[in-house]
């Protein structure tokens, strides 16, 4: 590596580090999210034409992890409008080769099954639809990722505890070493317990992070990558970049 380039290398990884161990930084991505949640601040955005129901900061982080790791499948549970497996798609097809991209959804909607399947990101998408956690869902997946290489896994479906624990069992092991495990909306956990959640089964101690935070005590082959919290700050994933460590 050029000295420059690894001197401005040093010197982002150094303001990273900073940057996160600011106590003043700590709260802002909970101050932002609580603020923002009544406008729907993470339905806003999409990629080429899909609403991609996420924060910009963490699919710049997705991209930075996917360039990094190069992955030939990707599997995602959680497929909603599509956004985010035709996202994922794209990169793959930037950087060559048969990436995949593996959509898994309890309930595919037939107005967004129609328009992924005719999206130009199709030829590297593959959707399944049933429950995540259901054996017969497991195998399939299990029997795509045996013919894969290097694998990145993100999952983004029920948010309660018990449902993310069971997908981080079945799915987590699946990843690559030096690869990705992502578990989005542990910003459950952070959020203000007097928030409103409507009907959604899911809140304050039951949620992703708790999850993963059970996961991680009897799986030492994971570690969470803090220097991603400190780089972006605002991230429905905090405590969810998990880095398969061996």
């Amino acid at each position: 590596m050029h000295p420059e380039i690894e001197k401005f290398e040093q010197e982002k990884k150094a303001n990273i580090a900073a940057q996160g161990t600011n106590p003043d930084n700590a709260k802002i991505g909970i101050d932002f999210m609580v603020k923002t949640l009544s406008t729907k601040y993470s339905y806003n955005f999409s990629w080429m034409g899909r609403p991609i129901i996420a924060y910009p900061q963490d699919m710049i982080a997705m991209q930075e992890l996917i360039w990094e790791v190069k992955p030939d499948l990707i599997i995602e549970t959680g497929v909603a409008h599509g956004g985010s497996i035709v996202y994922y798609a794209s990169l793959l097809e930037l950087i060559g080769g048969d990436g995949l991209v593996l959509g898994i959804d309890i309930d595919i909607r037939k107005h967004n099954r129609d328009l992924i399947e005719d999206h130009p990101m199709m030829k590297r998408i593959q959707l399944i639809e049933g429950s995540s956690t259901s054996s017969e869902v497991a195998d399939q997946v299990k029997a795509i990722a045996s013919t894969k290489k290097n694998i990145m896994v993100c999952l983004d479906s029920n948010h309660t505890h018990e449902h993310v624990l069971e997908e981080l069992k079945l799915y987590a092991p699946l990843t690559s070493v030096d690869s990705y495990c992502v578990v989005f909306d542990t910003a459950v956990e952070d959020m203000p317990g007097e928030l409103e959640w409507g009907i959604r089964p899911w809140g304050i101690g039951n949620n992703p992070k708790t999850a993963v935070f059970e996961f991680l005590k009897s799986n030492k082959n994971f570690s969470i990558d803090k220097s991603i919290d400190s780089k972006l700050l605002i991230s429905v994933a905090p405590n969810g970049y998990l880095n398969r460590v061996s």
